[in-house]
């Protein structure tokens, strides 16, 4: 499966440019522990290019980032 990344990473490699090891706003939202749901609604949005239709992707990653807030109190 494709690595669905940025808007603007996917743009640079579309033109053939060599992507930096990884997309930075990956490594920060991997430190948070909730990459999978951010990949996750991530390919939703790019097959179904309409955010209210991955309204189960969104509370998953939004209740992952939540927890981690919590955990950081």
């Amino acid at each position: 499966m494709a690595k669905a990344g940025h808007a603007w990473s996917r743009a640079a490699a579309e033109r053939g440019e060599a992507e930096e090891d990884e997309d930075p706003l990956d490594a920060r939202i991997a430190r948070t522990g909730c990459l999978e749901q951010h990949r996750q609604l991530q390919e939703c949005m790019a097959e179904r290019q309409d955010w209210r239709q991955c309204q189960e992707q969104v509370r998953a990653f939004g209740a992952c980032m939540a927890r981690r807030q919590q955990r950081q109190r």
